[in-house]
């Protein structure tokens, strides 16, 4: 079913408005930002650092517009972890990455305001679009999108992708306690659908569950599992099969999908009209996203993610600045990983996942 909500197509004088706005941002490319985002932790730059030519791609790579650090900061929120492009490439080339897809770090830009989430991501989204241009075949974009404010985000999805040029979507696991299967986010996927949109998630903390352990942060706990929610979002609310060609990326190895295998498949097995929800069955579904290593690299992890999804759906992430390429580098060359299977990992399948980046990443 074709979106309700129209959507305006850019005119040459939009995109040069749009190339006017983001050579604004250039100055701003040098300067980083201080402290930490609550709930997350850095750790040190590990060991495992790339030798030779840099060839990994890193789908899991934050970055902080300046501007946006500031909005936090306005609006009585922490400031964001302390980043920069030049912090950035530093642990590229210490780890051996070619390229990185940026994302925004959390929370993104929802905060109840419709206009205030329109301005933060076309304004995260062309700064990350002059990231790339300033720093050619570094860094490409996982642009940001307001939701859960649909017609904004169509917008931005038609000017991310005819524009900017960006090579997929950043989204949240969840938006005001809505997860992304959800009847309100559907002129959204279809969009995203008809595009055949890449679409990579990050987690948070739900707002059901803060502070539930005391003296453990949220993101030890609640980061994973907001991941394997809003997974049975999408499969148990049937948008996973209605919109196949969502190409989705699922955090840190899918979160506790995988060690959940079985409570999935007994929900589709006791299910009344699993047929119609999940036509192809939930292992199929499973087997076609696609999960990145962040966090996700020990072999507890790798073990249970092979039982869901083959080495081809795998790629390589770090979630810096919060981690390093030299952590992932490391586990991935402790794993029994053949040596195509690790450079599939490393750089095949996102090139696969994303054509586009073979111009990019040399």
């Amino acid at each position: 079913m074709a979106s309700s909500i129209p959507i305006t197509q850019p005119t040459d004088a939009s995109r040069r408005r749009a190339l006017g706005r983001m050579g604004s941002l250039s100055a701003l490319g040098a300067l980083g930002t201080t402290g930490l985002l609550a709930g997350c932790e850095t750790t040190g730059a590990g060991s495992g650092a790339g030798t030779g030519k840099p060839h990994r791609i890193d789908v899991h790579h934050h970055l902080v517009p300046p501007s946006y650090a500031e909005d936090l900061v306005k609006r009585g929120g922490p400031r964001p972890i302390r980043w920069s492009a030049a912090a950035s490439i530093e642990d590229m080339d210490r780890s051996g990455i070619a390229l990185s897809l940026t994302s925004l770090v959390q929370p993104a830009v929802w905060f109840g305001d419709v206009a205030l989430g329109r301005r933060l991501a076309r304004e995260s989204n062309e700064y990350a679009a002059k990231l790339a241009i300033d720093h050619p075949g570094r860094f490409g974009t996982f642009a940001t999108l307001p939701l859960p404010d649909p017609e904004g985000s169509l917008k931005e999805i038609a000017y991310c992708l005819d524009v900017l040029k960006a090579e997929g979507f950043c989204l949240m696991t969840s938006y005001n306690g809505r997860y992304l299967g959800h009847s309100s986010f559907t002129p959204v996927l279809e969009e995203l659908d008809r595009r055949s949109a890449v679409v990579y998630t990050h987690p948070l903390t739900a707002d059901c569950c803060r502070n539930v352990v005391p003296g453990v942060p949220d993101s030890a706990i609640e980061y994973a599992t907001d991941t394997t929610r809003t997974m049975a979002s999408l499969l148990f609310s049937g948008a996973a099969a209605r919109f196949p060609n969502i190409r989705w990326i699922w955090s840190h190895s899918g979160g506790t999908a995988p060690f959940l295998l079985s409570r999935f498949q007994y929900q589709e097995q006791t299910m009344k009209d699993a047929k119609r929800v999940l036509p192809n069955g939930v292992m199929h579904e499973l087997a076609k996203f696609h999960y990145d290593m962040a966090q996700g690299n020990h072999p507890g992890a790798l073990d249970a993610l092979a039982r869901i999804a083959p080495v081809s759906q795998y790629l390589y992430g770090t979630d810096f600045p919060f981690r390093f390429g030299g952590e992932v580098n490391k586990a991935l060359a402790d794993y029994p990983f053949t040596p195509a299977q690790r450079m599939a990992i490393e750089r095949g399948n996102a090139l696969r996942l994303i054509p586009s980046l073979k111009g990019k990443a040399s």
